[in-house]
């Protein structure tokens, strides 16, 4: 198998081996939908954790950073949907810990190799009853069931899958994701697993999830809100029998790092196409930019801009949305000699409009992804963003969202 990392292209969602998980419907929710599940390895794995920068955390996240920065391990997370245990105090931190407690007696593993991850309504507690009940009834299989137990108002799962060699041994890294609204990450705004087969360490796995997620994850944005819930995890259980990466100039950690890059990149895509009533994706490049955080800070400002949402649901070309978002970033730029791109159409030249066919422009912008295209005119380097459009049905399911 030839994977030089340009050629590297997502397959078909698998679980990479020795995973398993399982999905089922508790009842936490209105809907019958599934609510509850888990992800177990059958061995310990390393861990590593990007966690949500909201000052209040809630319960399993702030247990989950705990549990990974004193050991580097996991072997397997419970998860739920509709109810966030956030906000709930000393009885969320408790409820979190029995969680993390019947995981580990059911499985006869300790405690701290469990992590726990919530999400959906804030300031309600779990109902342990139930929760209980549910997790006598989890099963180790290799459904995709627990995609789905992780969901709140995604339209559907968020899933992606890559295979790469690593000195001569198949990994597989796949990973999957929910998040519609409250998307602003620095870090997180939604819960994200990935698991792979590869044997890495800790310390280098937590290397590799920190660098990427800056460069996809925290890359998107819906709403510009920050959640108080939610993570990415990532899990390498060895069992594709590599020699163990322990840094980054060991043989293919560049291609394992690049196939790990495009399975979080492809989820963060997916978390900005299901935005809270989206039609359309919206991709931001800049280039031209005098470093890379300049560039990524004026692409998330473009896709984040409220007036160019709505511009961009109406199809409108009006390209003073987006001037207008570049020029408030702390950014170098040539102020004179800004180029912008819609769908390939160039609407501004040397920082004043060109003479572009709103009715062409417009029409290309009706298909299900828009790209804007940005130059600084600075410098060489680029970033890239991601988002959506803003509708009338944003508001709508998030004016009852409680009730």
């Amino acid at each position: 198998m030839n994977n030089p990392t340009e050629q590297l292209q997502l397959t078909t969602f698998q679980w990479p081996q020795g995973f398993y998980s399982d999905g089922i419907a508790i009842g936490l929710g209105a809907t019958a939908k599934k609510d509850f599940g888990w992800l177990v390895s059958v061995v310990p794995a390393a861990a590593a954790g990007t966690y949500t920068t909201n000052k209040f955390q809630a319960a399993p996240t702030a247990l989950t950073k705990a549990t990974i920065d004193s050991h580097h391990q996991l072997q397997a997370v419970v998860v739920n949907s509709a109810i966030a245990n956030s906000c709930t105090g000393q009885q969320g931190e408790t409820d979190a810990l029995q969680e993390q407690t019947w995981i580990a007696d059911k499985l006869d593993i300790a405690p701290h190799l469990v992590g726990v991850a919530s999400t959906g309504l804030i300031g309600a507690t779990l109902p342990m009853t139930k929760i209980q009940a549910g997790v006598t009834q989890l099963q180790q299989t290799t459904t995709m069931a627990v995609t789905e137990a992780v969901l709140t108002t995604d339209k559907k799962p968020k899933t992606a899958s890559v295979q790469v060699l690593v000195n001569g041994q198949l990994v597989t890294i796949s990973g999957f994701a929910k998040g519609s609204g409250m998307i602003h990450p620095k870090m997180a705004t939604m819960l994200g697993f990935v698991t792979t087969d590869a044997a890495i360490t800790g310390d280098l796995l937590q290397t590799t999830l920190s660098q990427t997620v800056d460069e996809t994850f925290n890359q998107i944005t819906v709403d510009g809100d920050t959640s108080t819930n939610d993570m990415v995890l990532a899990m390498a259980n060895g069992q594709a029998g590599n020699q163990p990466l322990t840094q980054a100039t060991d043989t293919d950690y560049a291609t394992f790092k690049a196939g790990f890059s495009l399975v979080l990149k492809a989820l963060a895509q997916q978390i900005a196409a299901d935005g809270e009533g989206a039609t359309k994706l919206v991709e931001v490049n800049v280039s031209g930019a005098e470093t890379t955080a300049d560039a990524q800070r004026v692409a998330k400002a473009v896709v984040g801009s409220n007036l160019t949402k709505a511009a961009l649901y109406g199809e409108d070309p009006n390209w003073g949305r987006i001037i207008a978002a570049v020029g408030m970033v702390d950014a170098q730029m040539a102020v004179d000699h800004v180029e912008i791109w819609i769908n390939g159409a160039q609407v501004v030249a040397h920082s004043e409009g060109t003479a572009f066919d709103p009715e062409v422009v417009s029409k290309a912008m009706q298909g299900p992804k828009v790209t804007i295209q940005v130059d600084l005119g600075v410098g060489v380097q680029t970033g890239q963003a991601w988002g959506c459009d803003l509708t009338y049905d944003y508001v709508k399911i998030n004016a009852s969202y409680h009730t």
